[in-house]
């Protein structure tokens, strides 16, 4: 299950990245920035709803740790 999350957030970066240097490159001549990073906010929102439908199923559980002052 980690090893899911931490591809989705590498794919999340690639893509920011990718937008980045389409900006830099095309200069607002073309659309490949903003399909870039379309696909990072689409991309995100699918990992949210993954993390939390895992969490509900109970794939995935918090961490147990200690609260100070109990």
């Amino acid at each position: 299950m980690q090893i899911v999350i931490v591809i989705a957030f590498i794919l999340i970066l690639a893509s920011l990245f990718s937008g980045l240097y389409f900006v830099m490159k095309d200069k607002g001549k073309t659309n490949r920035a903003v399909n870039a990073l379309t696909f990072r906010i689409g991309f995100s929102i699918l990992l949210f709803l993954f993390i939390i439908i895992s969490y509900k199923m109970g794939w995935i559980h918090p961490a147990d740790f200690p609260v100070s002052g109990q």
